[in-house]
Protein backbone atom coordinates (compact mmCIF):
# COMPACT_ATOMS: atom_id res chain seq x y z
CA UNK A 1 0.00 0.00 0.00
CA UNK A 2 1.04 3.19 -0.90
CA UNK A 3 1.41 5.83 1.71
CA UNK A 4 -0.39 9.69 1.67
CA UNK A 5 2.07 12.08 0.70
CA UNK A 6 1.96 15.76 0.84
CA UNK A 7 4.61 18.73 0.17
CA UNK A 8 5.49 21.36 2.45
CA UNK A 9 7.40 24.54 1.16
CA UNK A 10 9.55 25.90 3.50
CA UNK A 11 10.08 29.42 4.47
CA UNK A 12 13.71 30.50 5.52
CA UNK A 13 13.54 29.48 9.47
CA UNK A 14 12.36 26.04 8.29
CA UNK A 15 14.45 25.85 5.95
CA UNK A 16 17.72 27.09 7.96
CA UNK A 17 16.17 24.82 10.88
CA UNK A 18 15.89 21.86 8.33
CA UNK A 19 19.75 22.17 7.23
CA UNK A 20 20.99 22.29 10.96
CA UNK A 21 19.03 19.03 11.27
CA UNK A 22 20.19 16.73 8.74
CA UNK A 23 23.67 17.94 8.88
CA UNK A 24 24.14 17.48 12.79
CA UNK A 25 24.44 21.13 13.60
CA UNK A 26 21.82 20.69 16.03
CA UNK A 27 22.74 17.75 17.43
CA UNK A 28 21.39 15.73 20.16
CA UNK A 29 17.98 16.87 17.45
CA UNK A 30 18.04 14.99 14.47
CA UNK A 31 14.47 15.58 13.82
CA UNK A 32 11.90 18.55 15.29
CA UNK A 33 10.67 18.18 18.84
CA UNK A 34 7.77 16.18 19.99
CA UNK A 35 5.22 16.63 22.27
CA UNK A 36 6.77 15.02 25.48
CA UNK A 37 11.00 16.82 24.42
CA UNK A 38 8.54 20.03 23.69
CA UNK A 39 7.45 20.17 27.42
CA UNK A 40 10.70 19.54 28.95
CA UNK A 41 12.82 22.21 27.00
CA UNK A 42 9.92 24.78 27.66
CA UNK A 43 10.06 23.97 31.55
CA UNK A 44 13.75 22.69 32.00
CA UNK A 45 15.70 23.56 29.01
CA UNK A 46 16.01 19.97 28.79
CA UNK A 47 15.04 17.01 26.37
CA UNK A 48 12.76 14.42 27.63
CA UNK A 49 15.90 12.12 27.99
CA UNK A 50 17.63 14.28 30.39
CA UNK A 51 20.17 15.99 27.63
CA UNK A 52 20.70 19.76 27.69
CA UNK A 53 18.96 22.01 25.08
CA UNK A 54 17.30 24.83 25.80
CA UNK A 55 15.26 25.71 22.10
CA UNK A 56 12.03 24.51 21.07
CA UNK A 57 12.86 23.78 17.36
CA UNK A 58 9.33 22.79 15.55
CA UNK A 59 7.96 22.29 12.51
CA UNK A 60 4.87 23.88 12.10
CA UNK A 61 1.83 23.57 9.97
CA UNK A 62 -1.50 25.37 9.11
CA UNK A 63 -5.19 24.07 9.32
CA UNK A 64 -5.18 22.92 5.74
CA UNK A 65 -2.30 21.32 5.90
CA UNK A 66 -2.63 19.74 9.92
CA UNK A 67 -6.12 18.38 8.05
CA UNK A 68 -4.31 15.10 6.05
CA UNK A 69 -2.09 14.52 8.97
CA UNK A 70 -2.40 10.78 10.23
CA UNK A 71 0.36 8.13 11.62
CA UNK A 72 2.67 7.38 8.31
CA UNK A 73 2.07 9.97 6.26
CA UNK A 74 4.87 11.44 4.27
CA UNK A 75 5.34 15.36 4.29
CA UNK A 76 8.18 16.07 1.49
CA UNK A 77 9.92 18.92 2.52
CA UNK A 78 10.69 21.23 -0.11
CA UNK A 79 12.73 24.59 -0.60
CA UNK A 80 10.16 27.14 -3.05
CA UNK A 81 11.66 25.89 -6.08
CA UNK A 82 9.98 22.88 -5.91
CA UNK A 83 13.28 20.94 -4.73
CA UNK A 84 12.85 18.26 -2.06
CA UNK A 85 15.33 17.89 0.51
CA UNK A 86 13.77 15.51 3.12
CA UNK A 87 11.02 13.37 3.81
CA UNK A 88 9.21 13.05 7.01
CA UNK A 89 7.22 10.07 8.23
CA UNK A 90 4.62 11.61 10.53
CA UNK A 91 4.66 10.07 13.73
CA UNK A 92 2.89 12.74 15.59
CA UNK A 93 1.32 16.19 16.18
CA UNK A 94 0.21 18.74 18.50
CA UNK A 95 -1.05 22.09 19.75
CA UNK A 96 1.19 24.16 21.77
CA UNK A 97 0.22 27.30 23.28
CA UNK A 98 2.26 30.10 22.11
CA UNK A 99 1.76 32.63 24.64
CA UNK A 100 3.01 29.74 27.47
CA UNK A 101 6.07 29.05 25.05
CA UNK A 102 6.72 33.11 24.79
CA UNK A 103 6.81 33.12 28.86
CA UNK A 104 9.11 30.02 28.83
CA UNK A 105 11.79 31.12 26.13
CA UNK A 106 11.81 34.83 25.79
CA UNK A 107 10.50 35.81 29.47
CA UNK A 108 7.50 38.02 27.71
CA UNK A 109 4.30 37.12 25.28
CA UNK A 110 4.84 41.03 24.24
CA UNK A 111 4.25 40.99 20.35
CA UNK A 112 6.89 43.65 19.89
CA UNK A 113 9.35 41.47 20.90
CA UNK A 114 10.87 40.17 17.05
CA UNK A 115 11.12 36.39 18.34
CA UNK A 116 7.68 36.60 19.99
CA UNK A 117 6.13 38.22 17.31
CA UNK A 118 7.61 35.26 15.04
CA UNK A 119 6.59 32.63 17.19
CA UNK A 120 2.49 34.05 16.82
CA UNK A 121 3.03 33.61 13.32
CA UNK A 122 3.45 30.25 13.57
CA UNK A 123 0.84 27.85 12.21
CA UNK A 124 -0.71 26.02 15.13
CA UNK A 125 -0.07 22.64 14.59
CA UNK A 126 3.41 21.33 15.16
CA UNK A 127 4.82 17.76 13.91
CA UNK A 128 7.35 15.23 14.48
CA UNK A 129 8.66 11.96 12.94
CA UNK A 130 11.43 10.38 11.64
CA UNK A 131 13.67 12.67 8.73
CA UNK A 132 15.34 10.79 5.50
CA UNK A 133 17.75 12.86 3.85
CA UNK A 134 16.60 12.59 -0.04
CA UNK A 135 20.24 12.87 -1.23
CA UNK A 136 23.36 14.17 0.54
CA UNK A 137 24.00 15.73 -3.17
CA UNK A 138 21.46 17.00 -3.64
CA UNK A 139 21.63 18.93 0.12
CA UNK A 140 24.95 19.81 -1.08
CA UNK A 141 23.89 21.27 -4.32
CA UNK A 142 21.05 22.99 -2.56
CA UNK A 143 23.08 24.42 0.68
CA UNK A 144 25.61 25.91 -1.82
CA UNK A 145 22.58 27.90 -3.84
CA UNK A 146 21.24 28.71 -0.52
CA UNK A 147 24.07 29.99 1.55
CA UNK A 148 27.29 31.72 1.15
CA UNK A 149 30.03 30.44 -0.37
CA UNK A 150 31.83 29.86 3.18
CA UNK A 151 29.43 27.81 4.69
CA UNK A 152 30.57 24.76 5.68
CA UNK A 153 28.51 21.22 7.53
CA UNK A 154 29.33 20.57 10.85
CA UNK A 155 31.52 17.72 9.32
CA UNK A 156 33.32 19.81 7.02
CA UNK A 157 34.16 22.66 9.79
CA UNK A 158 35.43 20.01 12.46
CA UNK A 159 38.11 18.57 9.30
CA UNK A 160 39.11 22.18 8.79
CA UNK A 161 39.56 22.82 12.58
CA UNK A 162 41.34 19.50 12.70
CA UNK A 163 40.89 19.52 16.80
CA UNK A 164 43.14 22.65 17.69
CA UNK A 165 41.59 25.02 20.46
CA UNK A 166 39.05 27.41 18.61
CA UNK A 167 37.43 30.68 19.84
CA UNK A 168 34.17 30.63 18.11
CA UNK A 169 32.24 34.37 17.90
CA UNK A 170 28.83 34.76 17.06
CA UNK A 171 27.35 37.44 15.64
CA UNK A 172 24.42 38.89 13.65
CA UNK A 173 25.92 42.06 12.75
CA UNK A 174 29.33 43.36 10.74
CA UNK A 175 32.31 43.63 12.95
CA UNK A 176 33.87 46.81 13.57
CA UNK A 177 36.75 47.79 15.64
CA UNK A 178 35.68 46.97 19.26
CA UNK A 179 34.19 43.76 17.57
CA UNK A 180 37.94 43.00 16.47
CA UNK A 181 39.86 44.05 20.03
CA UNK A 182 36.98 42.10 21.71
CA UNK A 183 38.01 38.78 19.30
CA UNK A 184 41.91 39.39 19.38
CA UNK A 185 41.54 39.19 23.41
CA UNK A 186 39.95 36.14 23.61
CA UNK A 187 41.94 34.44 20.92
CA UNK A 188 44.93 35.50 22.98
CA UNK A 189 43.71 33.91 26.25
CA UNK A 190 43.76 30.34 24.35
CA UNK A 191 47.30 29.22 23.61
CA UNK A 192 48.21 27.90 19.86
CA UNK A 193 44.33 28.72 19.29
CA UNK A 194 42.78 29.59 16.01
CA UNK A 195 39.35 32.34 16.16
CA UNK A 196 36.08 31.03 13.71
CA UNK A 197 34.29 33.65 13.06
CA UNK A 198 30.37 32.40 12.75
CA UNK A 199 27.90 34.65 11.81
CA UNK A 200 24.48 33.52 11.35
CA UNK A 201 22.92 33.94 8.06
CA UNK A 202 19.59 33.07 8.73
CA UNK A 203 16.62 35.60 9.13
CA UNK A 204 17.98 37.38 12.12
CA UNK A 205 16.25 40.77 13.66
CA UNK A 206 14.27 43.62 11.21
CA UNK A 207 16.67 46.03 10.31
CA UNK A 208 19.51 43.90 10.95
CA UNK A 209 21.74 44.67 7.88
CA UNK A 210 21.32 41.82 4.67
CA UNK A 211 23.44 38.84 5.48
CA UNK A 212 25.36 39.07 1.67
CA UNK A 213 26.79 42.78 3.10
CA UNK A 214 27.36 41.38 6.12
CA UNK A 215 29.38 38.57 4.71
CA UNK A 216 30.97 41.09 2.26
CA UNK A 217 32.17 42.99 5.69
CA UNK A 218 33.57 40.00 7.12
CA UNK A 219 35.48 39.16 4.69
CA UNK A 220 37.04 42.73 4.82
CA UNK A 221 38.11 42.28 7.92
CA UNK A 222 40.29 39.54 7.90
CA UNK A 223 43.32 40.86 6.84
CA UNK A 224 43.37 42.34 10.07
CA UNK A 225 44.09 39.11 12.46
CA UNK A 226 46.61 37.46 12.47
CA UNK A 227 47.38 35.04 9.52
CA UNK A 228 46.51 32.11 9.86
CA UNK A 229 44.65 32.10 12.57
CA UNK A 230 41.22 33.07 11.60
CA UNK A 231 38.60 31.06 9.96
CA UNK A 232 34.93 32.76 8.54
CA UNK A 233 32.53 30.12 7.87
CA UNK A 234 28.48 31.02 7.51
CA UNK A 235 25.99 29.34 9.80
CA UNK A 236 22.41 29.28 8.31
CA UNK A 237 20.67 29.96 11.74
CA UNK A 238 17.26 31.94 11.98
CA UNK A 239 18.06 33.42 15.19
CA UNK A 240 15.08 33.90 18.14
CA UNK A 241 16.64 37.04 19.60
CA UNK A 242 15.68 35.08 23.19
CA UNK A 243 18.88 36.45 24.72
CA UNK A 244 20.02 33.90 27.72
CA UNK A 245 18.66 30.93 26.27
CA UNK A 246 20.28 31.61 22.72
CA UNK A 247 23.43 32.37 24.42
CA UNK A 248 23.64 28.73 25.87
CA UNK A 249 21.95 27.32 22.45
CA UNK A 250 24.63 29.02 20.60
CA UNK A 251 27.26 27.55 22.40
CA UNK A 252 25.95 24.28 21.62
CA UNK A 253 25.68 24.85 18.16
CA UNK A 254 29.34 25.92 18.04
CA UNK A 255 30.79 22.43 19.81
CA UNK A 256 28.89 20.68 17.41
CA UNK A 257 30.91 22.87 14.98
CA UNK A 258 34.27 21.81 16.60
CA UNK A 259 34.97 25.03 18.54
CA UNK A 260 36.52 24.67 21.88
CA UNK A 261 36.03 28.01 23.50
CA UNK A 262 32.94 30.69 22.90
CA UNK A 263 32.70 34.52 23.59
CA UNK A 264 29.73 35.49 25.21
CA UNK A 265 29.36 39.45 25.83
CA UNK A 266 26.91 41.85 27.15
CA UNK A 267 23.61 41.31 25.98
CA UNK A 268 24.10 38.63 24.11
CA UNK A 269 21.14 37.56 20.95
CA UNK A 270 19.20 40.37 22.95
CA UNK A 271 16.49 42.18 20.58
CA UNK A 272 16.60 45.45 22.36
CA UNK A 273 14.63 46.61 24.81
CA UNK A 274 10.74 48.12 24.13
CA UNK A 275 11.98 51.31 24.98
CA UNK A 276 15.57 51.45 24.40
CA UNK A 277 18.52 49.91 25.93
CA UNK A 278 18.46 46.14 26.21
CA UNK A 279 15.63 43.44 26.81
CA UNK A 280 17.46 41.36 28.97
CA UNK A 281 19.92 41.77 32.22
CA UNK A 282 23.47 42.91 30.78
CA UNK A 283 24.97 39.45 31.87
CA UNK A 284 22.00 36.81 31.95
CA UNK A 285 23.48 35.55 29.17
CA UNK A 286 26.85 34.83 30.82
CA UNK A 287 25.29 33.52 33.88
CA UNK A 288 23.14 31.38 32.18
CA UNK A 289 26.06 29.82 30.67
CA UNK A 290 28.03 29.85 33.58
CA UNK A 291 25.89 27.84 35.28
CA UNK A 292 25.84 25.07 32.38
CA UNK A 293 29.54 25.14 31.18
CA UNK A 294 30.90 21.46 32.27
CA UNK A 295 28.12 19.69 31.00
CA UNK A 296 27.55 22.19 27.41
CA UNK A 297 31.21 20.43 26.52
CA UNK A 298 32.62 24.27 25.28
CA UNK A 299 34.47 26.90 27.29
CA UNK A 300 33.13 30.40 27.65
CA UNK A 301 34.56 32.86 27.54
CA UNK A 302 32.80 35.94 28.88
CA UNK A 303 34.20 39.45 27.53
CA UNK A 304 32.70 42.88 28.33
CA UNK A 305 31.71 46.09 27.11
CA UNK A 306 34.68 48.13 25.29
CA UNK A 307 35.29 51.85 24.67
CA UNK A 308 37.74 53.93 22.64
CA UNK A 309 40.12 55.98 24.37
CA UNK A 310 41.17 58.56 22.35
CA UNK A 311 43.91 59.23 24.64
CA UNK A 312 45.23 54.98 24.16
CA UNK A 313 44.00 54.93 20.65
CA UNK A 314 43.06 52.09 21.38
CA UNK A 315 39.69 50.26 22.85
CA UNK A 316 40.07 49.13 26.32
CA UNK A 317 37.26 47.89 28.99
CA UNK A 318 35.75 50.49 31.58
CA UNK A 319 37.48 48.78 33.98
CA UNK A 320 41.36 49.51 32.79
CA UNK A 321 40.28 53.29 32.35
CA UNK A 322 41.85 56.12 34.76
CA UNK A 323 39.85 58.61 36.80
CA UNK A 324 38.56 60.80 34.19
CA UNK A 325 39.66 59.36 30.54
CA UNK A 326 37.49 60.67 28.29
CA UNK A 327 36.52 57.52 26.17
CA UNK A 328 34.18 57.67 22.52
CA UNK A 329 31.39 55.06 21.41
CA UNK A 330 29.03 55.06 18.51
CA UNK A 331 26.02 53.05 19.16
CA UNK A 332 24.57 50.64 16.46
CA UNK A 333 21.43 53.80 16.19
CA UNK A 334 23.56 56.62 15.87
CA UNK A 335 25.60 54.51 13.00
CA UNK A 336 22.68 53.46 11.06
CA UNK A 337 21.58 57.01 11.44
CA UNK A 338 25.10 58.36 9.63
CA UNK A 339 25.18 56.03 7.13
CA UNK A 340 21.98 56.26 6.10
CA UNK A 341 22.43 60.54 6.56
CA UNK A 342 25.52 60.29 4.69
CA UNK A 343 28.04 61.29 7.70
CA UNK A 344 31.21 60.88 8.68
CA UNK A 345 31.90 57.74 10.59
CA UNK A 346 35.28 58.39 12.39
CA UNK A 347 38.44 56.28 11.64
CA UNK A 348 38.61 54.87 14.59
CA UNK A 349 35.34 53.09 14.79
CA UNK A 350 35.95 50.83 11.94
CA UNK A 351 37.77 50.42 9.23
CA UNK A 352 37.20 52.38 6.00
CA UNK A 353 36.11 49.86 3.69
CA UNK A 354 33.60 48.46 6.07
CA UNK A 355 32.08 51.49 6.33
CA UNK A 356 32.64 52.20 2.59
CA UNK A 357 30.83 48.09 1.74
CA UNK A 358 28.13 49.38 4.56
CA UNK A 359 27.52 52.52 2.70
CA UNK A 360 26.28 50.60 -0.43
CA UNK A 361 24.49 48.20 1.96
CA UNK A 362 22.80 50.61 4.92
CA UNK A 363 20.49 52.79 2.16
CA UNK A 364 18.67 55.83 3.67
CA UNK A 365 14.56 55.01 3.20
CA UNK A 366 14.50 57.00 0.08
CA UNK A 367 17.47 54.53 -1.27
CA UNK A 368 16.03 51.45 -0.07
CA UNK A 369 13.86 49.25 -2.36
CA UNK A 370 10.19 50.37 -1.99
CA UNK A 371 6.52 48.69 -3.37
CA UNK A 372 3.87 50.94 -3.83
CA UNK A 373 1.25 48.65 -3.78
CA UNK A 374 -2.16 50.16 -5.18
CA UNK A 375 -5.18 48.14 -4.01
CA UNK A 376 -9.01 49.12 -5.02
CA UNK A 377 -12.27 48.02 -6.77
CA UNK A 378 -11.97 47.73 -10.98
CA UNK A 379 -12.58 51.71 -11.83
CA UNK A 380 -11.20 52.84 -8.78
CA UNK A 381 -8.03 55.19 -10.43
CA UNK A 382 -5.19 52.43 -9.12
CA UNK A 383 -3.86 52.03 -13.06
CA UNK A 384 -4.29 55.77 -13.77
CA UNK A 385 -2.54 56.87 -10.63
CA UNK A 386 0.04 54.17 -10.91
CA UNK A 387 1.03 54.98 -14.64
CA UNK A 388 1.18 58.97 -13.31
CA UNK A 389 3.50 58.06 -10.28
CA UNK A 390 5.65 55.70 -12.20
CA UNK A 391 6.25 58.55 -14.85
CA UNK A 392 6.51 61.40 -11.90
CA UNK A 393 9.20 59.49 -9.98
CA UNK A 394 11.30 58.74 -13.03
CA UNK A 395 11.68 62.02 -13.02
CA UNK A 396 12.58 62.72 -9.56
CA UNK A 397 13.70 60.06 -8.20
CA UNK A 398 17.29 57.98 -9.14
CA UNK A 399 16.21 54.46 -8.32
CA UNK A 400 14.71 51.78 -11.23
CA UNK A 401 10.91 52.25 -11.42
CA UNK A 402 8.89 49.47 -12.24
CA UNK A 403 5.18 49.49 -13.23
CA UNK A 404 3.39 46.27 -12.76
CA UNK A 405 -0.30 46.42 -14.11
CA UNK A 406 -2.40 43.59 -12.63
CA UNK A 407 -4.04 43.48 -16.03
CA UNK A 408 -0.50 43.28 -18.02
CA UNK A 409 0.87 40.92 -15.43
CA UNK A 410 -2.19 38.39 -16.00
CA UNK A 411 -1.52 38.43 -20.19
CA UNK A 412 1.97 37.25 -19.04
CA UNK A 413 2.65 35.84 -15.96
CA UNK A 414 -0.30 34.78 -14.51
CA UNK A 415 -1.49 33.41 -18.00
CA UNK A 416 -3.48 30.50 -17.86
CA UNK A 417 -4.93 31.47 -14.24
CA UNK A 418 -8.60 31.91 -13.89
CA UNK A 419 -10.74 34.05 -10.96
CA UNK A 420 -10.82 31.38 -8.22
CA UNK A 421 -9.99 32.58 -4.82
CA UNK A 422 -6.94 30.37 -5.40
CA UNK A 423 -6.11 31.73 -8.65
CA UNK A 424 -6.52 34.77 -7.65
CA UNK A 425 -4.14 34.71 -4.61
CA UNK A 426 -1.24 32.48 -6.99
CA UNK A 427 -1.89 36.12 -8.80
CA UNK A 428 -1.28 38.21 -6.10
CA UNK A 429 1.61 35.73 -5.18
CA UNK A 430 3.54 36.02 -8.26
CA UNK A 431 3.06 40.17 -8.67
CA UNK A 432 4.04 40.42 -5.04
CA UNK A 433 7.52 37.90 -5.97
CA UNK A 434 8.07 40.07 -8.93
CA UNK A 435 7.99 43.37 -7.11
CA UNK A 436 9.82 41.83 -4.11
CA UNK A 437 13.02 41.50 -6.21
CA UNK A 438 12.92 44.94 -7.84
CA UNK A 439 13.15 45.89 -4.01
CA UNK A 440 15.68 43.89 -3.40
CA UNK A 441 17.76 45.23 -5.88
CA UNK A 442 17.07 49.04 -4.40
CA UNK A 443 14.49 49.48 -7.41
CA UNK A 444 10.86 51.28 -6.72
CA UNK A 445 7.79 48.85 -8.17
CA UNK A 446 4.22 50.19 -8.49
CA UNK A 447 1.71 47.50 -8.32
CA UNK A 448 -1.61 47.79 -9.69
CA UNK A 449 -3.92 45.03 -9.17
CA UNK A 450 -7.55 44.77 -7.71
CA UNK A 451 -5.89 42.47 -5.21
CA UNK A 452 -9.40 41.56 -3.31
CA UNK A 453 -8.06 39.29 -0.67
CA UNK A 454 -6.14 41.01 3.14
CA UNK A 455 -4.55 37.50 3.22
CA UNK A 456 -3.08 38.18 -0.29
CA UNK A 457 -1.84 41.75 -0.04
CA UNK A 458 -0.49 40.62 3.21
CA UNK A 459 1.89 37.58 2.09
CA UNK A 460 2.77 40.02 -0.77
CA UNK A 461 3.94 42.52 1.95
CA UNK A 462 6.06 39.53 4.08
CA UNK A 463 7.82 38.94 0.45
CA UNK A 464 8.81 42.40 0.09
CA UNK A 465 10.07 42.93 3.86
CA UNK A 466 12.00 39.97 3.90
CA UNK A 467 14.00 41.17 0.66
CA UNK A 468 15.07 44.21 2.53
CA UNK A 469 12.59 46.41 1.05
CA UNK A 470 9.63 48.87 2.20
CA UNK A 471 5.80 48.23 1.10
CA UNK A 472 3.41 50.77 1.05
CA UNK A 473 -0.67 49.75 1.39
CA UNK A 474 -1.94 52.25 -1.07
CA UNK A 475 -5.87 52.57 -0.99
CA UNK A 476 -7.79 54.15 -3.93
CA UNK A 477 -11.12 54.04 -2.31
CA UNK A 478 -13.79 54.62 -4.45
CA UNK A 479 -17.07 53.01 -3.71
CA UNK A 480 -18.55 50.11 -6.06
CA UNK A 481 -21.73 53.00 -6.88
CA UNK A 482 -18.54 54.98 -8.52
CA UNK A 483 -16.82 52.51 -10.20
CA UNK A 484 -20.33 51.26 -11.59
CA UNK A 485 -20.71 54.97 -13.58
CA UNK A 486 -17.23 54.53 -14.92
CA UNK A 487 -17.42 50.82 -15.99
CA UNK A 488 -14.32 52.11 -18.67
CA UNK A 489 -14.31 49.29 -19.80
CA UNK A 490 -17.89 47.63 -19.65
CA UNK A 491 -17.00 44.76 -17.29
CA UNK A 492 -19.63 45.62 -14.51
CA UNK A 493 -22.40 45.81 -16.68
CA UNK A 494 -20.81 42.15 -18.58
CA UNK A 495 -21.02 41.19 -14.86
CA UNK A 496 -24.19 42.47 -13.80
CA UNK A 497 -25.98 40.55 -17.64
CA UNK A 498 -24.04 37.42 -16.17
CA UNK A 499 -21.54 37.30 -18.87
CA UNK A 500 -18.84 36.93 -16.01
CA UNK A 501 -18.98 34.93 -13.10
CA UNK A 502 -17.08 35.88 -9.90
CA UNK A 503 -16.81 39.26 -10.62
CA UNK A 504 -14.68 41.33 -7.93
CA UNK A 505 -17.50 43.67 -6.17
CA UNK A 506 -20.52 42.04 -7.48
CA UNK A 507 -20.35 38.58 -6.98
CA UNK A 508 -17.05 38.16 -5.24
CA UNK A 509 -16.09 40.05 -2.34
CA UNK A 510 -13.30 42.82 -2.50
CA UNK A 511 -11.88 43.09 1.14
CA UNK A 512 -10.42 46.29 1.70
CA UNK A 513 -7.81 47.33 3.62
CA UNK A 514 -8.66 47.59 7.58
CA UNK A 515 -5.56 50.04 8.14
CA UNK A 516 -3.97 51.02 4.38
CA UNK A 517 -0.46 52.92 4.61
CA UNK A 518 -2.37 55.45 2.66
CA UNK A 519 -5.56 56.06 1.42
CA UNK A 520 -7.07 58.20 -1.40
CA UNK A 521 -10.62 59.44 -1.83
CA UNK A 522 -10.17 58.98 -5.85
CA UNK A 523 -14.16 59.29 -6.43
CA UNK A 524 -12.90 63.29 -5.37
CA UNK A 525 -9.88 64.08 -6.08
CA UNK A 526 -8.20 64.22 -9.76
CA UNK A 527 -5.88 62.06 -10.71
CA UNK A 528 -3.51 64.69 -10.81
CA UNK A 529 -3.97 66.02 -7.42
CA UNK A 530 -4.12 62.61 -5.85
CA UNK A 531 -0.65 61.62 -7.22
CA UNK A 532 0.60 64.94 -5.19
CA UNK A 533 -1.29 64.08 -2.46
CA UNK A 534 0.43 60.37 -3.08
CA UNK A 535 3.90 61.80 -3.01
CA UNK A 536 3.76 64.18 -0.86
CA UNK A 537 2.89 61.47 1.81
CA UNK A 538 5.78 59.23 0.52
CA UNK A 539 7.79 62.13 1.18
CA UNK A 540 6.80 63.03 5.05
CA UNK A 541 7.56 59.11 5.56
CA UNK A 542 11.20 60.22 4.24
CA UNK A 543 10.30 57.47 1.76
CA UNK A 544 11.23 59.79 -1.26
CA UNK A 545 13.65 62.67 -0.48
CA UNK A 546 11.74 65.80 -2.09
CA UNK A 547 8.12 66.94 -2.62
CA UNK A 548 6.66 67.30 -5.98
CA UNK A 549 3.75 68.99 -7.42
CA UNK A 550 2.69 68.73 -10.65
CA UNK A 551 4.21 71.99 -11.86
CA UNK A 552 4.07 71.57 -15.66
CA UNK A 553 1.87 68.86 -16.16
CA UNK A 554 -1.15 71.68 -14.75
CA UNK A 555 -1.65 72.56 -18.12
CA UNK A 556 -2.87 69.01 -19.38
CA UNK A 557 -6.65 68.07 -18.73
CA UNK A 558 -7.37 66.27 -15.99
CA UNK A 559 -7.36 62.65 -16.35
CA UNK A 560 -11.09 60.37 -15.91
CA UNK A 561 -9.80 58.17 -13.63
CA UNK A 562 -10.84 54.72 -14.68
Amino acid sequence: MVKATFTLTLNERQRCDLELLLTGGFAPLSRYLGAADYETVLTRMRLADGQLWPMPIVLDLDEAQAARLAPGVEISLQRPDGLPLATMTVAEWFRPDPHREALAVYGTDDPRHPGVAALFARGPVTVSGPLRIGSEERRRWAAATDFPPEYRSPAELRRLLNGRPTVAFQTRNPLHFAHMAITQKALAQVEDGQLLLHPAVGPTKAGDVDAAYRMRAYRLVLPHYPAGRVHLAALPLAMRMAGPREALWHALIRRNYGASHFIVGRGHADPGGLEGGLFYPPFAAQELLAAHADEAGIVPIFVGEHVYSARRRRYVTPDELEPGEAVEQISGTELRRRLANREEVPDWFSPPEVIACLRRAYRGADNRGLVLWLTGLSGSGKSTMAGMLARRLEAMDQRTVTLLDGDVIRRFLSKGLGFSRADRDENIRRIGFVASLAARHGGIAIVSAISPYRNARAEARALVEDNGGLFVEVHAAASLQTCLTRDAKGLYARALAGTIDAFTGIDDPYEKPLQPDIQIDTARVPPIDAVDQLINNLVERGLIAERCTHGHLEELPCLRIG
